[in-house]
């Protein structure tokens, strides 16, 4: 789990903070963070894509989307034991002839 933190979470983690920072131009004096650099980016991109620069955020966020399902997708194939039998336990609890034992005992209440 701590690696997948490293190499998924902290790239998106950064990504997102930069996009973030440099869309409101919160630079810290530095070019990195500004809307300059964000407009550069996002020019070269669609130019090297082949489409306006204001399609390609929803892109790259549907692209995340898409890589998060897939991580944790393998995550649940790798867990798969622990998962059935944490669900197992978690539904075996929530019985319905308990509930009606409930109802019964309050509908008999003075």
């Amino acid at each position: 789990m701590k690696w997948l933190l490293v190499f998924w979470a902290g790239p998106i983690l950064f990504l997102g903070s930069w996009y973030g920072l440099s869309y409101y131009d919160i630079s810290f004096g530095t070019y990195f963070y500004s809307r300059d650099m964000h407009d550069l980016v996002f020019q070269i991109y669609g130019q090297v894509l082949g489409i306006p620069p204001d399609k390609v955020p929803p892109l790259v966020l549907k692209a995340i989307i898409f890589d998060t399902i897939i991580v944790f997708g393998l995550i649940a194939l790798r867990r798969h034991r622990e998962l059935h039998a944490w669900w197992s336990r978690h539904w075996a609890g929530s019985d319905h002839s308990k509930e009606r034992e409930i109802v019964d005992s309050l509908s008999n209440a003075p």
